[in-house]
């Protein structure tokens, strides 16, 4: 991997332990090249902890640091040199090709769209994120970026879902739905029924309304929905795969019996973990702004901050924003 990954290294939950770890882990596993960016004390003093020659390691120094409380607006115009800003400062400056932040979404997708801009053609960027299916992973946005929605804006989401899916999976021709209560044309609401007219008529492979199983049957690649929504749905996900895993300890715990299976059935509760757990899904793309930023979430630990770094570079090299120009 060629490309070099900014990493907002101060906005998590667990900051700076947790993408420090993960970009050392992202530069071992994939040899990729990362600049952590924020108080390069902090950093140093968790980089100290690790064994790091010879890794493609770098410190940029950012004084400021937007906190989950802080309004987007407030980021832009009071701290300016907060971590979010200045890496997406080094994106804009071409000394790195993408940007890795667990911080404040609002403040990254805000920075996001000052300093690199968006996309010719694109009213609203997006946060596209993977969920576990049958048969794979199935791309859901927005998830949060733009909880009121116009149809036009809709749109868009569905055009860079599939064109996102088709580059970075290789699905020829990607499935696109569009979520509502239902599968009857008559269901939905104003918004959706107005998007599913624009969708019908356009060029890509437009299946129709969707409901909330499918996102989980394998029978779409890409679900389509305003944030408010899809941030729900996100919330509900991870509030339910916590809650199986937890369901399933008690009853293993309780029955002899059931304890007596698990030491034989362990591989595949084990697979399954791993299967739902959401570190293993990375960050969400936030498609739309003239580069890449990749969002993850504010509790994510070292895994899933590695993983989003190797996303980061898969996203950068297919050079995704181009391709959105030209077809738009």
């Amino acid at each position: 991997m060629s490309v070099k990954i900014a990493v907002d290294a101060m906005g998590g939950d667990n900051s700076p332990a947790a993408e420090v770890a993960g970009a050392i882990a992202a530069c071992r596993e994939w040899a990729c090249q990362v600049i952590l960016v924020g108080d390069t004390a902090q950093i140093q003093a968790e980089l100290d902890k690790h064994q790091t020659q010879g890794l493609g390691l770098e410190i940029h120094h950012a004084s400021e640091v937007v906190g989950m409380h802080d309004s987007p607006s407030d980021a832009l115009r009071k701290k300016k040199d907060s971590s979010i800003r200045v890496a997406f400062n080094l994106a804009q400056q071409g000394i790195a090709s993408a940007v890795v932040s667990a911080g404040n979404s609002g403040a990254i997708m805000a920075s996001g769209m000052f300093v690199l801009g968006r996309v010719k053609g694109i009213e609203r960027p997006a946060i596209g994120t993977f969920l576990p299916n049958l048969n794979d992973q199935t791309l859901v946005l927005d998830m949060g970026a733009n909880v009121d929605c116009k149809a036009s804006h809709l749109y868009q989401f569905a055009i860079m879902g599939s064109l996102y899916v088709e580059h970075l999976l290789g699905k020829s021709r990607p499935r696109v739905g569009l979520l509502s209560n239902g599968e009857e044309e008559k269901k939905g609401n104003d918004l959706t029924r107005e998007t599913h007219q624009l969708l019908k008529e356009s060029q890509i492979n437009y299946l129709g309304y969707v409901e909330g199983g499918d996102v989980y049957n394998g029978s779409v690649d890409v679900v389509v929905c305003d944030g408010f929504v899809g941030n729900v749905l996100l919330k509900v996900s991870e509030g339910l795969a916590v809650a199986i895993g937890t369901m399933l300890k008690q009853e293993i715990g309780s029955r002899f019996w059931a304890r007596l299976g698990y030491l034989f059935s362990r591989p595949a509760f084990t697979a399954f973990k791993k299967r739902i757990n959401p570190a293993e899904y990375g960050g969400a793309p936030l498609l739309g702004i003239s580069g890449v930023g990749v969002v993850c979430h504010g509790s994510s630990d070292s895994v899933a901050i590695s993983i989003a770094i190797r996303q980061a570079g898969e996203y950068a090299n297919i050079r995704f924003e181009e391709k959105l120009a030209t077809l738009l």
